[in-house]
C-alpha cells in the first residue's frame, strides 16, 4: 500500500509539471500566432498575459464549487484543456483566413479565457487531491513549485526548439496530445478510484480525440499548404519557417514574389523600379565606391545594382537569416533575377543581425544601403531607430552616403517621415527624401543622408537601367501635397519605438487584404 501511495504521488507530481508546461505553451502559441497575423507583438503578448492571468483567477474561484470526485474533475479539466489548447492555433489560422481582424481578435480572447479558466482550475484541484499525501503547508508549496518549474521548461522549449524546429501549428497539436495523454494517464492509474463505466467512457472519448489530433498532425503539411495557398494569389514554390521568419516564394506566369512573414518583399515584374531607385541614386552621387555595405537585401537584388559599378572593390551583405542567402544562391528564379550576384568574388555574405554587426564591426564604408523589411514588429523597428542610425553614422566614411528604404509615404505617411526624422536624429546633418511608384507596392519612399549637402541636381545615370535616367531621377525628389506630413512627427528610439505605432496605424487604415503589402 505504501508503494502504491508513493507511485500515486509521483503520477500527481508529473501531472502538475506537465499541466504547468502545457498551459504556458498554449499562451505562447496564441501570442505568437496573433503577432504573426496582427503585428505589434508587445500588445499581443500583453493582452494574452493579462487576460490569461485574470481568467486563471476566475478558474480558481470557480473551483470551490467542486466538492466531490475531485480526481475525475481534474481529468476532465485536462481533457478539455488538451482539446482547446491543441485546437487553438488551427482555429486561429482558420479564423484569420475567413474572418475580419475584429472577429479574429474576439476568437483569440475567447481561447485565452478558456485556457486560463481551465488552468485556474488545475492548481486548486491538485492541491486538494494531494492533501491525502501531504499537510497543507507542504502540499501547497510542492504543487506551486512543480507547476512553476513546468512553466520555466515551457519558456525555454518554446523559443529554442518548438518555434524554430516544429512551428506553431504542429506544436499546438503535439501539446494537445500531451495534455490529453496526461488525462489518460490519470484515468488509467487511478481507475480504481473511479467507476468502471466512467473510466471506459472517458477513455473512449480520449481515444477519439487523440485519433483526431494524430490525423491533423499527419496531414498538417497539406493543411498548412492549402491555408498558405489561400493567402497568396500565386502558386507557392517554396515555403519554410526558419528560426527568424516564414519565407514564402510564389510564382504566377512570369511573376516571382518573395514574402517574409506574409509581407511582400518584391515582385519580379517591377522590382527594378525599387532597387534602381534605392541603389543607383546614391551610387551616382558617391565620391567613392570602393566598399559598400548592404543591410538586409539577402536576395541579392540590391547587390546586382551595386555590381554594375566596376570601381566597387568589396560588397558586404548582412542579413540575419542564412536561409535567404541559401535560396537566393540556389533557386533558379532568384539566381536569374539577381544575376548570380551572391556568387560574385567581390561579395561577402554575413548571416548576422544588422544591429549587432554594426556594433562589433569597426570598418568604414563608402556607401551603406539599408534594404530592410518594413518595421512590422518591435525587432524590425529597432533597425529604424535613432540608435541604429547612430551606429550607421559611425561606420560611414566622412564623405560617404547612406540610404534606406522608408515604407510608403502614402499608405504609411507618418511612418515614412518618422524614418527621416530618426535618420536626422542619428547624426546626419543632411537628409534627402525621395519616392518612386512601384506597382506592387504603390508609392514607396527612401531617405538618403550624408555629412554634406548632396548635389541631387547633378545626378547622372550612367549604368544600364530599365527605369531610371537623369530626367526621371529629378522627379523622384518632388513630393505631392498629399504625401507631405500634416502633423508633427517624432523620431523613433529603442526605448520608445513610435515608428511601429505610426506604421501599424497606417496599414490598418488602408489594408483590405490578409497579406500586408
Amino acid at each position: 500500500m505504501q508503494s502504491r501511495a508513493i507511485n500515486e504521488k509521483v503520477i500527481l507530481i508529473i501531472s502538475i509539471f506537465i499541466a504547468g508546461l502545457c498551459s504556458i505553451i498554449y499562451e505562447l502559441l496564441i501570442s505568437t500566432t496573433s503577432s504573426y497575423f496582427l503585428g505589434d507583438s508587445i500588445k499581443q503578448f500583453s493582452i494574452t498575459i493579462g487576460v490569461y492571468m485574470a481568467a486563471m483567477g476566475v478558474g480558481s474561484f470557480i473551483s470551490r464549487i467542486f466538492q466531490k470526485n475531485l480526481l475525475l474533475r481534474f481529468i476532465e479539466v485536462e481533457l478539455l484543456l488538451g482539446i482547446v489548447g491543441g485546437c487553438s492555433v488551427p482555429i486561429l489560422y482558420y479564423t484569420f483566413a475567413n474572418a475580419s481582424y475584429a472577429q479574429f481578435s474576439l476568437v483569440m480572447i475567447l481561447l485565452i479565457v478558456a485556457i486560463g479558466v481551465l488552468t485556474g482550475l488545475e492548481i486548486p484541484l491538485l492541491t486538494r487531491i494531494m492533501k491525502v499525501y501531504y499537510p497543507l503547508k507542504v502540499n501547497l508549496s510542492n504543487v506551486l513549485s512543480v507547476d512553476y518549474f513546468g512553466a520555466l521548461a515551457a519558456t525555454l522549449l518554446f523559443p529554442f526548439f518548438l518555434l524554430p524546429w516544429i512551428g506553431v501549428f504542429q506544436s499546438s497539436i503535439i501539446f494537445g496530445l500531451i495534455n490529453v495523454g496526461l488525462g489518460i494517464l490519470n484515468l488509467w492509474y487511478f481507475r480504481g478510484h473511479l467507476e468502471g463505466k466512467q473510466s471506459r467512457r472517458y477513455l473512449l472519448f480520449s481515444g477519439l480525440v487523440i485519433a483526431g489530433f494524430v490525423a491533423v498532425l499527419i496531414f498538417s503539411s497539406q493543411l498548412l499548404f492549402h491555408w498558405h495557398d489561400s493567402l497568396y494569389r500565386d502558386r507557392i514554390i517554396f515555403s519554410e519557417q526558419t528560426q527568424y521568419q516564414h519565407i514564402v516564394l510564389t510564382r504566377g506566369k512570369d511573376d516571382v514574389r518573395l514574402y517574409l512573414d506574409r509581407v511582400i518583399q518584391f515582385s519580379s515584374t517591377d522590382e527594378y523600379r525599387y532597387h534602381e531607385s534605392l541603389v543607383q541614386l546614391p551610387m551616382s552621387l558617391a565620391r567613392h565606391r570602393n566598399k559598400v555595405l548592404i543591410l538586409g537585401g539577402g536576395e541579392g537584388l540590391a547587390a546586382r545594382e551595386v555590381l554594375k559599378y566596376s570601381d566597387v572593390d568589396q560588397v558586404t551583405i548582412v542579413d540575419i537569416d542564412p536561409k535567404i542567402f541559401e535560396i537566393s544562391s540556389t533557386n533558379p528564379y532568384l539566381r536569374e533575377l539577381n544575376e548570380e550576384a551572391l556568387d560574385h568574388p567581390k561579395m561577402q555574405l554575413k548571416p548576422e543581425d544588422a544591429f549587432v554587426f554594426l556594433q562589433q564591426n569597426n570598418e568604414l564604408y563608402d556607401l551603406i544601403i539599408a534594404d530592410l523589411p518594413d518595421p512590422t514588429t518591435e525587432a524590425l523597428t529597432r533597425l529604424y531607430s535613432r540608435e541604429f542610425y547612430k551606429l550607421i553614422h559611425r561606420r560611414l566614411a566622412s564623405d560617404g552616403i547612406f540610404v534606406t528604404q522608408g515604407t510608403s509615404p502614402f499608405h504609411t505617411q507618418k511612418a515614412y517621415w518618422c524614418i527621416r526624422e530618426s535618420v536626422e536624429a542619428g547624426g546626419f546633418p543632411y537628409t534627402v527624401p525621395y519616392h518612386v511608384y512601384v506597382p506592387s507596392f504603390g508609392e514607396w519612399g527612401f531617405v538618403m543622408a550624408a555629412n554634406y549637402l548632396l548635389p541631387i541636381e547633378d545626378i547622372q545615370i550612367t549604368k544600364p537601367t530599365r527605369y531610371l535616367d537623369a530626367s526621371t531621377a529629378q522627379k523622384l525628389f518632388s513630393f505631392e501635397k498629399d504625401l507631405l506630413p500634416t502633423d508633427s512627427i517624432r523620431y523613433s528610439t529603442l526605448d520608445r519605438p513610435i515608428l511601429l505605432d505610426y506604421y501599424l496605424e497606417g496599414w490598418r487604415r488602408w489594408s483590405r487584404e490578409k497579406v500586408i503589402y
